[in-house]
């Protein structure tokens, strides 16, 4: 299953050349990691509050066209890996006008305790091994 975030270019956003910097997409995968789980039944939040962290081990963008000041864009997101241990989102930057993929995006998050530790999420919150099984195979 995918989810579509939209975003529009702030100026901030940019750099010199008036082309976003590449920073800012790392801010949008993260926009639209939340929004994804969020579409899911499920907030950041709430992880946090059952005891769930997904810190960050791994991430990679591949910038295809650089995005500008006011251009909307989408960020169609997916989870594409859950092993129990960690999950793997991945990203398309979409430009909305000319329906352009900018980027190509993935992060790797470990499934840990408020502590970092990582825990059996299968054992520890059954509920939420379902979910991510889930997304995971697009049902």
């Amino acid at each position: 299953m995918t989810v579509d975030t939209k975003i529009r270019v702030r100026y901030k956003e940019t750099d010199q050349m008036g082309i976003v910097h590449h920073s800012n997409y790392y801010v949008w995968f993260e926009v639209a990691r939340t929004e994804y789980l969020r579409h899911q039944g499920i907030s950041y939040r709430e992880l946090e509050e059952r005891g769930v962290m997904l810190p960050l081990t791994e991430t990679h963008c591949k910038y295809l066209q650089g995005a500008k000041y006011d251009d909307a864009v989408t960020i169609r997101t997916s989870m594409t890996g859950f092993s129990g241990a960690r999950i793997t989102m991945e990203y398309d930057v979409i430009r909305e006008k000319d329906n352009c993929l900018l980027a190509k995006g993935k992060t790797v998050h470990a499934i840990t305790n408020k502590d970092l530790k990582p825990i059996n999420i299968r054992r520890i919150d059954p509920a939420l091994y379902e979910l991510f099984m889930k997304c995971v195979n697009n049902e």
